[in-house]
């Protein structure tokens, strides 16, 4: 019998999911697929700065699980700048945060800044 899946948990999606080279019709290019799990490791840690592990209850995973993720994001992220290949961000294990409570560490969810930002 297979373990059940544990959904990721992810605080928001990208504002966009296609980056890539400009200068090139885009069906000469090959596509790199990002999940939006491993987008979320690469949001929390890079620009977030969040340690490994602060990301990993974040997202409700164990750490090992979060290197994992990471690694694969960062490989990805640096063969599309490399080579000059299109990165779409879809898919993956997850499950997007709603905004309803607080557990989203160090003021990380979208869902919060956006209502902290709005005044009545």
């Amino acid at each position: 019998m297979p373990r059940p899946r544990k959904w990721r948990k992810v605080c928001c999606l990208p504002y966009s999911n296609r980056f890539g080279p400009l200068d090139l019709p885009t069906e000469r290019v090959k596509a790199i697929n990002m999940t939006v799990d491993e987008y979320e490791t690469i949001r929390l840690i890079d620009l977030d700065g969040f340690t490994q592990e602060e990301c990993a209850n974040q997202m409700n995973v164990s750490r090992t699980t979060v290197q994992g993720i990471y690694q694969k994001a960062r490989r990805k992220l640096a063969k599309s700048l490399v080579e000059g290949k299109i990165l779409l961000i879809e898919g993956g294990e997850y499950q997007l945060c709603d905004g309803s409570n607080n557990s989203c560490g160090k003021g990380s969810c979208q869902h919060h800044r956006h209502r902290a930002n709005i005044k009545p």
